[in-house]
């Protein structure tokens, strides 16, 4: 019986008990399931072809065996089995393909396989997300079958893409436009008409990642400003849309403000997914009368994890994968020293206020096993009086320091920005690269560039113009940046350019060189205050 059919019954308590009741469970039942299922996928993937390629004639029979003898892995380690999609190499029969932009790879995508029993997992999953999204305390949910979703998302083969389909298994929610319209559309032609469509049926849900949300959000704003919506239009809404329309229009002269989204549209459940969320969350409450709930989802893994009606950190759910941690300590020992293997730690041990990367292993004939997905997560409780939990809680950080993410759609990393600084052929001869955020807490890349001596005297190098030639091949290798500008209308990339010297003097004086990638606050200040040094002095 799906959700459709157990709303119609009014079986509410068993709705809410089937789908989050894992957010009951003690440390050891989580842990239980946990251990439970992984035995399960260490016989599936030691014995497949993908598991003998990692683990070269071993066989693990229980959990401490795995993680003694399955190395932790990256997408290299699997890349030539799924690349070429060959389906007798692994641990369960794939029947579909999710894949994404592959940031430090040989190859310009990765892709993930998903079997029969993960996708059911993901749908029981994500009606789990829309439930608590539309919750206010334990137990009380709104959902009908009548109910209408903003489409915000990106199409198949990505892995969003397989929410509307997941969901559509569950309940008939109608998509704003239709899914099979939608895939075929520019960004602003979805906007456009899910807003139209929505003005004539209204909407009870929006979910998308939180940088595209705000955008959806700000282009909605901009529709309903201005003379935007027409009386030919008005007349073919609901008469309960008109009624709102002219309220909301009064209300907005009265209070001299534009009209915003939450004055037309009441959402029972908004989601917002990916990096930088933390930036958006505030203007979209403010856009929309309620606060987002944050989702953890990946290619890999597919989703993994919740807030709840309290907004205060997301639990991963037992069933999609089973969870290793590294702490940020042992992560960074091991970026400096790639000899030294850092010790992982298990739901039940990790501690509050730590930074840990995650480590995971897809269950259910997953194809990854001990993967780092290049995620960073802070515990920040163990228990929770709100929630009534029991089961750890986190909230997202950001990707490791080797990789920038730019409001979850550009991921860059130490051989992305090598690539375009040997194709611009700029006389750039040291660099550093970190995650900044402007005045409105919009991230943004910022470079601090070197450049040859020789360059800067005999060309007009100002950093406006550097900017502009790094950006032009940012685009042409990174089809997601590229969509950063077109998307959301950002610029992401700011360039300083430092004195002749300055990274020579920093090593002089600190015995060693800095990070390129992320370098720390501490790290860059000293670089700061070396680069002023120089120039005071001449």
């Amino acid at each position: 019986m799906n959700l459709k059919e157990k709303l119609k019954k009014q079986q509410y308590n068993e709705i809410w008990q089937q789908y989050c009741g894992f957010l009951d469970l003690s440390m050891d039942g989580y842990m239980k399931i946990q251990r439970r299922l992984m035995e399960e996928q260490i016989q599936l993937w030691s014995n497949c072809g993908l598991g003998q390629s990692i683990l070269k004639g071993k066989h693990p029979r229980n959990l401490d065996e795995f993680r003694k003898m399955v190395p932790l892995t990256e997408y290299e380690d699997y890349a030539d089995i799924l690349l070429t999609k060959q389906p007798d190499m692994l641990p369960g029969n794939p029947v579909i393909w999710i894949q994404t932009t592959w940031e430090v790879g040989k190859h310009p995508i990765k892709v993930a396989p998903y079997t029969r029993s993960m996708l059911d997992t993901y749908r029981n999953n994500v009606t789990v997300c829309l439930i608590l999204s539309t919750s206010r305390k334990k137990g009380s949910f709104d959902v009908a079958s009548t109910d209408k979703f903003l489409y915000a998302l990106a199409p198949l083969p990505y892995a969003t893409g397989l929410f509307p389909l997941a969901l559509g298994e569950e309940i008939d929610i109608e998509f704003l436009p239709a899914v099979k319209d939608a895939v075929n559309m520019s960004f602003s032609e979805r906007n456009k008409l899910g807003f139209k469509m929505a003005m004539k049926k209204d909407l009870g849900f929006f979910f998308g990642l939180g940088s595209v949300a705000y955008a959806v959000s700000l282009s909605l704003s901009s529709m309903t400003g201005g003379g935007g919506i027409q009386l030919s239009s008005l007349l073919k809404c609901r008469p309960h849309m008109i009624f709102r329309m002219i309220q909301a229009k009064y209300r907005c002269k009265k209070e001299n403000r534009q009209l915003l989204p939450k004055d037309l549209f009441h959402l029972k459940g908004f989601m917002v997914a990916g990096t930088d969320n933390q930036c958006y969350k505030d203007d979209l409450e403010e856009l929309w009368g309620i606060r987002p709930m944050e989702l953890f989802a990946g290619t890999e893994p597919s989703i993994m994890g919740t807030e709840t009606w309290t907004r205060k950190g997301m639990y991963f759910f037992p069933d999609t994968a089973f969870y290793e941690f590294i702490t940020e300590k042992d992560m960074m020992r091991n970026y400096e020293d790639p000899s030294y293997i850092p010790p992982t730690y298990l739901m039940d041990e990790v501690r509050p206020g730590e930074k840990y990367e995650l480590v995971f292993t897809i269950l259910k004939g997953g194809a990854f096993a001990r993967y780092r997905c290049g995620d960073m997560y802070r515990c920040v409780g163990l228990e929770n009086r709100e929630d009534e939990t029991k089961i750890p809680r986190f909230e997202y950080v950001d990707r490791v320091p080797w990789i920038i993410d730019i409001a979850g759609f550009t991921r860059i990393s130490e051989n992305g920005i090598r690539s375009v600084i040997a194709l611009s052929k700029l006389p750039i001869i040291n660099w550093v690269a970190t995650k900044e955020y402007n005045e409105q807490n919009r991230p943004y890349l910022h470079m601090y560039v070197e450049l040859e001596r020789d360059a800067l005297l005999n060309t007009a190098m100002s950093t406006n113009i550097l900017k502009d030639l790094l950006s032009t091949y940012f685009k042409y290798i990174d089809q997601d940046y590229r969509d950063l500008k077109k998307i959301l209308g950002m610029d992401p990339l700011q360039v300083t350019i430092f004195t002749c010297g300055t990274f020579e003097a920093y090593e002089k004086k600190t015995g060693k060189k800095i990070h390129q990638m992320s370098p720390s606050h501490y790290e860059l200040k000293e670089l700061l205050d070396i680069q002023e040094s120089l120039n005071r002095v001449r």
